[in-house]
């Protein structure tokens, strides 16, 4: 330890045995101290970032570090704060010699009958900047800024010197792209499938929800306490995970518009699958970037810039990772990567849509062929393709029918009796088999193996009976109150994640589960989600 090191910290520890200690003896109140709970999962001992910064000794200010433990199978970190001349490698060794309260460690570990083990095990220590180098933020706030400042000036030409003979300008123009966002008119190309619109937007508050309570389990949630609660009720299906994962089964269905899509161009090009018409119809899909890439560069920025709290660091490795990796969001295969080394981990999501998307042809190629071909096609990674396949043939069965496929009452009934079973039992099964087994399992194998072919199934019935007009449900899907939130669900889906993270990331305490309090999050975060999704429609998915 260097001298100037230990002599900081000698002054600061010699300074807290004072009966009136001087006011930068406050390092000591910004340790992170054992709070009750621990057997919950309230291990962490975060103490007070803010304060520990504010604090100015004689020759030295605060500096706050971590010290990340192992106790027997539990590990934790723990908030120091200590002389700003000590560099990380330095706090490891006072954590280990030198940081006591007379015979009694400022690092006290766990109670043993709390964690069956008394001895601790140090796996690193990190000490957290005041600021991060801005090198990646650098060029992402330029690209942001860039990003938006185009519609505002193509705004501001378009009212003051309206250059109205300008088109590329006014499609730029707020003007231009503010319109049709809050329509009730559908927005479903070529009209029809109304209750699609509703299916999205459930599907979507869905996984927001689930994220909502899923996300501060990552780091900073009593974990223990958190599982006990949401998975012994059935009444928590918007939050356990199992379940939530359906939601993004359902998005995939939905890949039923692109069969519909394609069929209908091949049909105006007097029924001819040209490479050119599959050219553009894959360009379609590729508009969905500019926003992708808008959110990627916006949360790396975010994270070299903003002052973070003491659960920042999961986050740090999301930048390191687009410093790497940031092309593989740019050709749409981040989801080829381990997920550990995906930039922007939530938009894996985007990657296999587009790669199922660009399957379609093929597909539709096939079924144009022969009608009686099998399908054998299921290749790693896309786990979750059978969703979009049997949205694909929905696709095409509701763009070719001739006839209703429900002709009597009892078969809509019969059916939506089936569908619905079917939904509850897939739900209920992940509570039941939620537990992994530590041996082969028939139960769990055939669960993974069905549930996501199962539920598509389920939703693509709600969909054929909606489209053939059985039931209140084609009536509560088909609102269109709906449309508008149906316009904006990408952006939605794409900015919900950074205010979870921004909002867990400034944390200073930890976050305790109640019901009361994952209400209210959930509320904030799909408020702010909203808002700003509004934004960005306008500004960067409908201009670019």
């Amino acid at each position: 330890v260097s001298q100037r090191c230990m002599k900081d910290t000698n002054a600061f520890l010699w300074e807290i045995t004072q009966d009136k200690p001087k006011e930068y003896a406050v390092l000591y109140d910004s340790y992170g101290k054992m709070g009750s709970n621990v057997e919950g999962g309230n291990a962490n001992r975060p103490g007070l970032l803010q304060q520990c910064r504010s604090a100015n000794g004689p020759s030295f200010s605060g500096q706050y570090c971590q010290v990340f433990l192992r106790q027997g199978t539990v590990q934790y970190f723990v908030g120091l704060c200590v002389p700003d001349s000590c560099r990380e490698e330095e706090v490891q060794i006072l954590v280990l010699y030198r940081l006591r309260f007379g015979q009694t460690s400022l690092v006290p570990p766990l109670p043993s009958i709390l964690v069956n083990q008394s001895t601790q095990e140090m796996i690193m220590t990190h000490c957290l900047p005041q600021t991060i180098a801005p090198d990646a933020s650098d060029v992402t706030c330029f690209v942001c800024c860039l990003m938006v400042a185009v519609p505002l000036a193509a705004t501001l030409f378009t009212a003051i010197i309206r250059w109205q003979r300008n088109r590329e300008l006014q499609v730029f123009s707020l003007q231009n792209t503010s319109q049709g966002i809050f329509s009730a008119s559908s927005s479903i190309p070529g009209g029809g499938y109304s209750s699609l619109n509703g299916i999205r937007v459930l599907s979507l508050l869905w996984i927001i929800c689930g994220h909502s309570a899923q996300f501060p389990v990552i780091n900073n949630l009593n974990y223990k306490n958190w599982k006990k609660t949401v998975e012994s009720s059935p009444l928590y299906v918007l939050t356990i995970s199992g379940p939530v994962f359906l939601a993004v089964d359902t998005f995939l269905l939905l890949g039923l518009l692109s069969a519909r899509s394609l069929l209908g161009s091949i049909d105006r090009a007097e029924d001819k699958l040209s490479p050119s018409l599959v050219a553009n119809y894959l360009f379609r899909r590729i508009k969905i970037q500019p926003l992708h890439l808008f959110i990627m560069c916006l949360t790396i920025g975010l994270i070299s810039l903003v002052q973070w709290g003491p659960y920042w660091f999961p986050f740090i490795d999301t930048l390191m990772d687009c410093k790497t990796y940031w092309w593989a969001n740019l050709l749409l295969i981040s989801n080829l990567l381990p997920v550990h080394e995906i930039c922007i981990p939530w938009t894996w999501y985007l990657s296999l849509d587009f790669q199922c998307y660009a399957t379609t042809p093929l597909l539709v190629y096939f079924y144009r062929t022969s009608d009686n071909y099998v399908l054998y096609y299921y290749v790693k990674p896309y786990t979750r393709y059978s969703p979009f396949l049997i949205g694909i043939l929905t696709g095409i069965h509701l763009t070719t029918k001739k006839d209703q496929l429900l002709k009597q009452k009892w078969q809509a009934a019969l059916g939506w009796l089936c569908c619905l079973s079917v939904m509850a039992l897939l739900v209920g099964l992940a509570f039941i088999l939620r537990e992994t087994p530590d041996h082969p399992s028939l139960p769990h194998a055939l669960y993974q193996g069905l549930h996501r072919p199962l539920w598509a199934l389920a939703v693509s019935w709600i969909i054929l009976a909606c489209e053939e007009g059985y039931g209140f449900i084609k009536r509560l899907l088909s609102l269109s109150f709906w449309v508008p939130l149906s316009n904006i669900s990408f952006a939605c889906y794409l900015i919900h994640p950074v205010f979870i993270i921004v909002y867990i990331g400034l944390q200073e305490t930890p976050i305790h589960y109640s019901d009361i309090n994952f209400m209210y999050l959930f509320l904030g975060h799909l408020v702010l989600t909203l808002v700003v999704s509004c934004m960005l429609m306008v500004l960067v998915e409908k201009p670019y």
